[in-house]
């Protein structure tokens, strides 16, 4: 395993990255994660003070200006981040005016930051007009959720509904439900703005046939609020597996009085 040196952020991507591959969720180089670290958490990184590279964003990121993320790579493959983070991950932080990011540690044999860079940042800004907290933006494949894209309608009350009643973690974990946007080619800004406008609704958004993005406060959280939902995807799919015929369930009071007990607020809209 490689050495991480004293830098918390790049051993922690490094183990969610290699998790998130063992649970299947990241196929060849499927998959990408980036983290906002405050200034004041930089420690660990070695001499930041020269620019090694630029690269252009292709959209308008002032929000972030001066920010510093950490990003995998483009390409990369996430079960070898673990053993190589210092190819595989890369510091950026965006210029003042927006339009570039500086490459500060990583990508040390001239990789770039991953094609879904943007579509981060952007998600990233709307997240911090509704939770300045959040940290942690997360996209991967998880496979019965892609399933769920296949089979029922793409529609965000019936999806989240179904989610919620497949256990009751999920409507605790993710209460106000899943965000659903039309298939579209990944890697456009044309993309990045449909999810990022759904995630000032939604912590969860999930891209047909392809997979989800998922934000949150750290890589736990983050990693823990996609796992919810895949596990709610994969007991619906045992379902299935077993004839289909569910013979009792979760109604909509249970989940009324899921919600009080543990104190959070289902989506008025899909219950």
């Amino acid at each position: 395993m490689a050495e991480f040196g004293t830098s918390k952020f790049v051993k922690k991507i490094s183990e969610i990255t290699h998790e998130s591959y063992v649970h299947g969720w990241d196929e060849r180089n499927g998959g990408n994660v980036s983290v906002r670290i405050d200034r004041e958490d930089l420690t660990g990184f070695s001499d930041l003070a020269e620019v090694k590279r630029s690269f252009s964003l292709g959209f308008d990121a002032r929000p972030l200006a001066k920010q510093y993320f950490l990003v995998t790579g483009t390409g990369r493959y996430f079960r070898n981040v673990i053993n190589q983070p210092q190819k595989d991950l890369g510091l950026v932080q965006i210029t003042a005016d927006g339009q570039k990011a500086d490459l500060l540690w990583g990508f040390e044999d001239g990789g770039l930051p991953t094609s879904e860079f943007p579509s981060h940042l952007m998600t990233h800004i709307e997240r911090l007009q509704v939770d300045q907290t959040h940290h942690v933006v997360m996209h991967c494949h998880p496979t019965n959720i892609i399933a769920l894209s296949f089979t029922q309608e793409l529609d965000e009350a019936k999806l989240s509904r179904l989610l919620w009643k497949m256990q009751a973690e999920s409507l605790v974990v993710f209460p106000e439900g899943i965000g659903v946007i039309p298939y579209m080619t990944p890697g456009t800004t044309k993309i990045g703005r449909a999810t990022a406008d759904k995630m000032q609704e939604f912590r969860l958004v999930i891209w047909p046939h392809h997979g989800i993005f998922g934000a949150g406060a750290d890589l736990d959280e983050t990693f823990g609020l996609i796992e919810t939902a895949e596990k709610a995807a994969t007991i619906y799919s045992q379902i299935g597996a077993q004839g289909g015929k569910i013979k009792q369930a979760i109604t909509d009071d249970q989940l009324r009085k899921l919600a009080k007990a543990f104190g959070v607020v289902a989506n008025p809209e899909f219950l």
